[in-house]
């Protein structure tokens, strides 16, 4: 099977490395148009270089998931760029995990507006657009912790499965527009955010990501190209037929479909 994606356009919030990187590049490889939006401008616009190298055109938007009206001014200046928008894939997010009693009110209140608020945003910016046009796709970065919530890990968890309900409603009332949507809830995948976790534990990114490996059925931490691939499977018309689910790209870590 030979996905395409020539002649769409993607958007992606924060498409400047880790997973949206990696999904940048890898629907430019399949002949999108890409915008991405990140904060950071330098980091971005070197994800854009690549990106035309593979003769995508691409635009760049500096933007902030936390911040009402940034994620709505992407989608619309996506639109006025390209003249239309087919996929959007609300990347942008983190993963911070505390105990309960350590999580105050406000990282609660910050981590909804990134990880729900702004996938809110993109969505009820880009549905009109969608619908002019006869169609579309959303798809949502989640995490496996959101199907199986666990210990001293607030406030993604609670964000998370949010997040899964949001895909759900969503993918019920668009189905009848032809507006698919879907999330991809990842496990253990190599990133900037897990080097930084080997910094603090003192231990080389190669001895980190070996040792968590191993807490991993397939015995590895995941490649964000490996989620991008099936990001980019769901943004192609192979997926024609998939509408309201969530795909675990975890190496067989959880312990729920």
């Amino acid at each position: 099977m030979q996905l395409s994606l020539k002649g769409k356009v993607v958007a992606i919030t924060g498409g400047s490395e880790g997973i949206g990187g990696a999904t940048a590049t890898r629907v430019a490889e399949l002949g999108a148009m890409v915008a991405i939006c990140a904060r950071r401008a330098d980091v971005m616009e070197v994800k854009a270089a690549e990106c035309r190298k593979l003769g995508a055109e691409v635009l760049t938007v500096v933007a902030d998931a936390s911040k009402a009206g940034d994620m709505e001014r992407f989608i619309e200046e996506t639109v006025k760029r390209f003249g239309r928008i087919d996929v959007v894939v609300n990347n942008a997010g983190g993963t911070g995990q505390a105990a309960f009693d350590k999580v105050l009110d406000t990282e609660f209140a910050n981590d909804i507006e990134i990880k729900v608020m702004a996938q809110v945003r993109t969505a009820r910016a880009a549905v009109p657009h969608m619908k002019k046009q006869g169609g579309g796709r959303i798809i949502n970065l989640n995490m496996v912790a959101a199907k199986q919530p666990g210990a001293a890990q607030f406030p993604t968890t609670v964000s998370r499965a949010a997040g899964l309900a949001l895909t759900k409603g969503l993918s019920k009332e668009l189905a009848p527009l032809n507006i698919l949507v879907n999330a991809v809830a990842v496990g253990k995948i190599k990133s900037m955010q897990q080097e930084r976790r080997a910094k603090k534990g003192g231990l080389s990114v190669e001895e980190h990501y070996k040792q968590t490996g191993k807490t991993v059925p397939l015995g590895r931490m995941g490649e964000s190209a490996e989620v991008a691939n099936v990001i980019a499977f769901l943004a192609s018309d192979a997926a024609s037929y998939v509408t309201g689910t969530c795909i675990n790209v975890d190496g067989g870590l959880s312990g729920v479909l």
